[in-house]
């Protein structure tokens, strides 16, 4: 069976366009999220058929649910057989949730050290380790063998680790695949394919 997974991101929220982080908390999208989930939806529209064929599995949280709303009116799908999968959550940080980097540094300055921009995620308190996102990624891509079209509304943490789990990548490398509001992702063969709407929509 040849398997096709669309992964998605939800759109900018509140939180995104005020430089804090969010993790398992939430916000609503901003005017530009909207747009930039249906710019998205419009441009995989372009390439799944018919949307009868997919299965829409998405994060439950709300972001990512309202993203799935505005793609499923896009795509012409049913929003009621959107499904929830907790696996493709936002990775936690903890106690960091809701704060600026700023206000990490001043509260935690010795959690930071030895950080970088890609792994700091991972320092949080009592923040959920990438061990254990990898874990929970990889038995959501396990539990959907054997389903062949597959349409994924998740996060951007969540989503690099995923594809780099998908496309046997070490930490370090996952942790720095590109992450976009602009982009989504095709996943065959273990291979990953980049769609952009800045430069395929128009």
């Amino acid at each position: 069976m040849n398997q096709t997974i669309y992964l998605l991101r939800h759109g900018e929220t509140v939180f995104n366009s005020q430089g804090r982080y969010q993790g398992e908390l939430d916000s609503p999208l901003t005017d530009d999220g909207i747009a930039q989930v249906n710019s998205i939806a419009r441009l995989l529209k372009m390439y799944i058929g018919d949307p009868k064929k997919w299965a829409i599995i998405s994060s439950p949280l709300g972001r990512a649910m309202q993203s799935s709303e505005i793609i499923c009116n896009t795509l012409g799908f049913d929003v009621t057989k959107v499904e929830k999968d907790n696996r493709l959550r936002e990775v936690s940080v903890g106690s960091w949730a809701g704060l600026t980097m700023k206000e990490i540094e001043e509260k935690w300055p010795k959690l930071l050290k030895h950080t970088d921009h890609y792994n700091w995620f991972f320092n949080s308190p009592n923040g959920e380790s990438y061990t254990s996102v990898e874990e929970r990624v990889a038995d959501w891509l396990k539990s959907i063998e054997g389903r062949e079209k597959i349409i994924a509304v998740s996060h951007g943490l969540t989503g690099r680790i995923l594809r780099g789990v998908y496309t046997n990548l070490e930490k370090t490398q996952a942790l720095k695949l590109e992450v976009s509001q602009d982009i989504f992702f095709k996943l065959e063969h273990h291979n990953v394919e980049r769609f952009s709407i800045e430069y395929d929509e128009y």
